[in-house]
């Protein structure tokens, strides 16, 4: 299978208990030399998970890193064991499944999202020919928490209470343009421009320059 860094040869083993079995895995593994893939026996989804935690997230904050773990923490307990080549779909929806009789439907999405990103993150280290987890709808779970957001009348109230207050306008930009609260409290006039200009070619709306960000990176979503 080439060469490693070390300059030794890599070499791969098969073994089986018939010469017919023995026969497909070899073909298995060549198959994937012509396709480009160096997967590894050793690698299971647990070992994918970790290695995209560890680098496929870079630039993102660590509480986005410690929730993408912890969504997918009760998913790696059923398949995290298995080798990431032999992950198949079914595996993968069965898991869901399991999954969605005690999670709510938000969850499992997470969770199958998550899963998603970090086989991709594998296969694009050539450690997967494909993306098994791609091909699943995942499943329905339970009803989750009712929601906290404000309901119009709740808004319209809120407006009215706010008027004549210093933070009137702060919050009539986060109701109707749903603008993070560190993005907006960080705002200043000048990065506002309630007239735009019609005339210019093309013409500028009026507009609000949310420039700030808590993202580690600095950029705004």
């Amino acid at each position: 299978m080439g060469f490693g860094a070390d300059g030794k040869r890599m070499r791969r083993k098969v073994s089986g208990r018939t010469r017919i079995e023995v026969k497909d895995k070899l073909q298995l593994l060549h198959d994937e030399l012509r396709q480009g893939i160096r997967s590894s026996p050793k690698c299971t989804v647990q070992n994918a998970v970790d290695d995209w935690l560890a680098h496929g997230l870079d630039g993102r904050s660590s509480k986005t890193i410690s929730t993408n773990r912890e969504v997918l923490a009760p998913l790696i307990g059923l398949i995290g064991a298995m080798r990431l080549t032999e992950l198949a779909a079914a595996d993968v929806r069965s898991a869901l499944t399991q999954l969605a009789t005690s999670r709510s439907t938000r969850a499992v999405q997470m969770a199958h999202n998550s899963l998603v990103r970090a086989i991709r993150y594998a296969e694009g280290n050539d450690l997967v020919s494909r993306n098994v987890a791609a091909l699943v709808v995942p499943p329905k779970g339970l009803e989750g928490r009712p929601s906290k957001s404000l309901t119009l009348p709740q808004a319209q109230a809120l407006i009215r209470a706010a008027e004549g207050s210093r933070l009137h306008a702060y919050i009539v930009l986060c109701l109707m343009t749903g603008c993070r609260t560190e993005e907006a409290r960080a705002l200043r006039w000048d990065h506002v421009n309630l007239d735009g200009d019609p005339d210019a070619q093309p013409p500028v709306p009026p507009h609000v320059a949310v420039w700030r960000s808590v993202r580690s990176h600095g950029d705004v979503k």
